[in-house]
């Protein structure tokens, strides 16, 4: 596969990621099986990704525990990135996240997936850093993640926590998630920001404003979750047909209304597909890909066939007409939380 340079870990890896938390949680949670799901990262490797990310809230737990017994196998070079920060706990109000897109249409109401408290004391982190250590089954995280900045914590206190890990040869490298340029700016004051962490897709594109720009600015990789807009942008999910505790169940972009009014974006990522003989995935990765080369989509899957349809997109080289049409593309229908 191709290769990016993941700078603060001083080595390339494979330039289509993993994301693995829909293997334990959030997505079609009926639909969970372990060993399918390590089956999936065997083939991983062998396809050439080497970013797998993970955090102790998908589960919880459980999600590092899978990567723990699918990834410690002599030989397997890869770089594992966890999460700490958020505390994950029934019926808890969801993480606020700035919007995107204009405000939805009236959605459906209903039970919620499991959200997440914010925590990240240096008390905590130290904690959680072990546990998460030993269901890992590591000496070292590769890369570290504030998962969300705690309101009620400072940045640098948070920080300055992880910045200790690091010292203590627990961690090496840290990121950051869902933050502004004005937050990576004081955290890499106290210790480098090797890599931020934020949703970046066709439909959703807010850190290109100013994240992605500042990561290229300071050699920090930007690691793109959801490349696929949620399994949106694949041009599967056709009708809102979701269990209460998947989190596209209350999501605004997943209401009937926006699904049909959000196939002006499918026809486009369509069109460029045909030109290419590749799916709408595909494009929609090598679209994120060209965003820079120091961005890393790590698009999620429980299935062995999305997995190799998902890493040809490192092959796709997408023409300048057809970057022109993919932004040109209205912007989607809802919030995207």
């Amino acid at each position: 596969m191709l290769t990016r340079r993941l700078e603060g870990l001083g080595r390339s890896v494979g330039a289509v990621g993993l994301g693995c938390v829909g293997m334990s949680a959030e997505y079609n949670t009926a639909d969970i099986d372990d060993e399918r799901s390590l089956a999936v990262l065997a083939r991983a490797v062998e396809l050439g990704v080497t970013l797998f990310d993970t955090a102790d809230a998908y589960g919880p737990f459980t999600n590092e525990s899978l990567l723990g017994r699918g990834l410690r196998q002599p030989g397997r070079d890869v770089v594992v990135a966890t999460k700490v920060g958020l505390v994950m706990e029934p019926g808890g109000p969801a993480p606020p996240a700035e919007p995107c897109g204009p405000a939805p249409p009236a959605g459906r109401r209903g039970p919620v997936p499991l959200a997440g408290r914010r925590r990240a004391d240096p008390a905590h982190i130290r904690a959680s850093c072990d546990a998460s250590l030993r269901r890992l089954g590591r000496d070292t995280i590769d890369l570290y993640y504030l998962h969300r900045v705690d309101p009620a914590v400072p940045l640098e206190v948070s920080w300055g926590a992880l910045a200790d890990l690091v010292a203590a040869g627990k961690v090496r490298a840290l990121g950051l998630c869902e933050v502004t340029a004005s937050e990576l700016d004081r955290a890499h004051a106290i210790h480098p920001v090797s890599a931020v962490q934020s949703e970046l897709s066709l439909w959703t594109r807010g850190p290109l404003a100013a994240v992605v720009p500042w990561c290229a600015e300071h050699g920090a990789a930007f690691v793109a979750y959801a490349p696929l807009g949620r399994g949106y942008l694949t041009g599967t999910v056709l009708r809102p047909a979701f269990q209460p505790d998947d989190i596209r169940f209350t999501n605004p972009r997943f209401t009937a209304g926006a699904i049909e009014r959000n196939q002006a974006l499918l026809t486009v990522i369509g069109r460029v597909a045909r030109r290419h003989d590749a799916t709408l995935a595909q494009v929609a990765i090598a679209w994120t890909l060209a965003q820079g080369r120091h961005v890393l989509p790590i698009p999620g899957t429980k299935r062995v066939g999305y997995l190799e349809e998902n890493c040809r997109a490192a092959e796709l080289e997408l023409t300048r007409d057809d970057l022109a049409d993919l932004d040109a593309m209205p912007q989607a229908t809802g919030h995207r939380y």
